[in-house]
C-alpha cells in the first residue's frame, strides 16, 4: 500500500496513518510504503509530524507484522550551500554531509558523469564514488537496523545504474524492494503501441541488474492497461495467450500499479487485485478486498475484445471488465463482486 497522498502533510499523517494499522493489516498488506520525510537518518520532525509519532507508527506496524517501506530517493539531491560554478551542489552542516565530488559532472558537480538517465534541474548524486556508497549504505543500515523500516522503494531508479542498487541491498538487507524504472512506452505519434515488449524487456533488465533481489514497478502494465480500459481490451492478451507488461514474463518481480482516471479505476483494480504479480493499492482508493491471488497464480485469458476482457485466475477466481457480456461456464461459480463495467466471481 502506498500509505500516503499528495496532501498527508496537512493532516498529521502519522497520527493519522497510526489508526489505520489494525484495517491495513486485516486487509492483508504485507508492507505499507511511507512518505519521504521518514527517510531522515536524524532525529528531525517533518510536516507528517513528530520524530515520536513515526516512532510509534512503525513500532505499531510491526505488532500487526505491516512491514514499512522507506522511500529511498538517492539519485537527487538539493544541496544546502553554493559550491562549484555558483550552483547549489554542497551538502554542508546536515547528515550525509558531502562536497561537489558527490554530484555527476553532468548536473553541476566535480564528480563523474552518471551512469544511466539525468533528473535535470537537482544534483544528481555520483554513486561511482566510494565514500558516497559508503555513506548511503551505513545510512541505509541505520533505516533497517535503527529506524524499523524493512522494505525499500527506490525512487527514480533509472538514473544511476543498477549495479549499485545490488550492492545496497546487499549491505542492507531489505526484506522486499521495488524499484521505480519508469521507462517512455512505445507510442507511433500519440498512439500508444500493441507490442510494448521492449519496454517491459528494459525493466526486466533493470531487475537483472540488480541480481534479481528487486522486483519493479510493472509500468507498462499500467500504461497499457490504461488504455485497455477506454474500450481497447484486445490489448490485454499478447503472444501465447499471455499478459503485456512485466507480469506476463516475470510475474513475481512485477508491483503492479494504477495511475488512472476515478471513472476506470474499479476495471483496473478489478485487474490487478485478481491477475498475477504484485499488486499495489493507493491509499486514497483502497478498500478491503483479497481474493488469494499471489504473484505465481496461473492464469488463462478467455476474451480480449474491443469491449471486453476476461481471465480465469488461479482457477479459483474469474473475472471481466469492459462492457460485453460474459460469465464463467459451471455452476460452481458465484459472483464475489461487481460494479460499472466490471464483475468478479469465486469458486
Amino acid at each position: 500500500m502506498q500509505a500516503f497522498n499528495w496532501e498527508s502533510q496537512k493532516h498529521d499523517w502519522w497520527r493519522n496513518l497510526d489508526r489505520k494499522v489494525p484495517d491495513i493489516a486485516k486487509s492483508g498488506f504485507t508492507t505499507a510504503w511511507l512518505a519521504a520525510s521518514s527517510m531522515l537518518p536524524s532525529t528531525e520532525n517533518s510536516s507528517y509530524g513528530s520524530e515520536h509519532l513515526l516512532k510509534a507508527l512503525l513500532n505499531k506496524m510491526k505488532q500487526y507484522k505491516v512491514r514499512a517501506m522507506a522511500d529511498i530517493v538517492i539519485n537527487h539531491r538539493v544541496g544546502t550551500t553554493q559550491g562549484h560554478g555558483g550552483m547549489y551542489n554542497r551538502y554542508d552542516g546536515i547528515p550525509l554531509s558531502w562536497d561537489e565530488h558527490a554530484v555527476t559532472s553532468c548536473t553541476g558537480g566535480r564528480g563523474n558523469k552518471s551512469t544511466e538517465d539525468n533528473f535535470n534541474g537537482v544534483p544528481n548524486i555520483d554513486h561511482t564514488q566510494s565514500f558516497v556508497r559508503k555513506d548511503l549504505i551505513d545510512w541505509m543500515q541505520w533505516l533497517r537496523s535503527f529506524a524499523g523500516f524493512q522494505d525499500f522503494r527506490f525512487d527514480f531508479s533509472k538514473g544511476y545504474a543498477s549495479k549499485y542498487v545490488k550492492e545496497y541491498i546487499e549491505e542492507a538487507k531489505p526484506m522486499f524492494s521495488v524499484g521505480e524504472y519508469w521507462d517512455t512506452c512505445n507510442y507511433k505519434g500519440s498512439y500508444l503501441d500493441y507490442n510494448q515488449d521492449s519496454h517491459r524487456q528494459r525493466i526486466i533488465n533493470w531487475i537483472d541488474g540488480t541480481g534479481k533481489l528487486s522486483t519493479a514497478f510493472d509500468f507498462t502494465t499500467k500504461a497499457i492497461l490504461q488504455e485497455a480500459v477506454k474500450g481497447e481490451f484486445w490489448r490485454l492478451c499478447v503472444s501465447k495467450g499471455k499478459p503485456p507488461g512485466v507480469m506476463g514474463w516475470w510475474p513475481s518481480r512485477a508491483v503492479t500499479l494504477l495511475i488512472i482516471t476515478t471513472l476506470d479505476l474499479t476495471q483496473g483494480y478489478a485487474y490487478i487485485l485478481t491477475h498475477p504479480g504484485i499488486p499495489s493499492d493507493f491509499y486514497d482508493h483502497f478498500y478491503d478486498w483479497d481474493q488469494g491471488i499471489n504473484s505465481r497464480s496461473l492464469i488463462r485469458i478467455l476474451e480480449a475484445q474491443p469491449n471486453l476482457y476476461a481471465a480465469t485466475i488461479g482457477e479459483k477466481v474469474s473475472m471481466k471488465i469492459g462492457d460485453g457480456s460474459w460469465c464463467p461456464a459451471g455452476k460452481e461459480w458465484t459472483l464475489a463482486t461487481s460494479g460499472h463495467r466490471y464483475a468478479v466471481w469465486q469458486k
